[in-house]
């Protein structure tokens, strides 16, 4: 009579038991928390597995490879279609100078391909690239010290860029 009576949890942990004898119903309870976690999980993960709307690249590392690999990889997610934004600071930022040092312009290997030439394919991809607003002043330099299409970045623009919640910031 206890289970006519009873409500539908009592009922679900009372089929539950019958079909795996001997499981308590703190057992039964833990087991459904877990299910139920593993489902919301799940249901998750292809949000998670989408591209990002857009991509901010930072590079500040003096290391060629680095510079090179940076955006070798953010031309990836531009061929992907994210936009995509690059800020350059520091030392790295001397890869978007008209007379860039040489290694900037050295290629790297395995393809021989130079941080400032794959800067400028990113450029010719559309991607927007700006230099730290402190470089320049801190060279002595104006902005046309900069190859075609690089410009100073502003900062407030820039702090909502990096803010954004869309945005995916890679740091090199």
């Amino acid at each position: 009579m206890y289970w006519v009576a009873a409500t539908s949890r009592h009922i679900l942990i009372f089929r539950y038991m019958f079909i795996f004898p001997g499981i308590t119903e703190e057992d039964f309870m833990q087991n459904a928390l877990k299910a139920v976690v593993l489902v919301a999980l799940l249901a998750a993960t292809p949000a998670n597995a989408r591209d990002a709307e857009r991509l901010v690249t930072v590079v500040t590392s003096p290391e060629p490879q680095v510079q090179a690999m940076s955006m070798v990889l953010t031309l990836q997610a531009v061929q992907r279609g994210v936009a995509t934004r690059i800020l350059l600071c520091g030392p790295a930022a001397d890869i978007a100078l008209r007379e860039a040092p040489g290694t900037a312009t050295a290629g790297q290997p395995p393809q021989g391909a130079s941080p400032q030439g794959l800067l400028k394919s990113a450029l010719d991809g559309g991607v927007r690239v700006e230099v730290c607003a402190l470089y320049l002043p801190g060279k002595g330099l104006s902005p046309e010290a900069l190859i075609d299409g690089v410009n100073p970045a502003a900062p407030p623009a820039m702090a909502r860029t990096l803010l954004d919640s869309k945005a995916r910031v890679w740091s090199f």
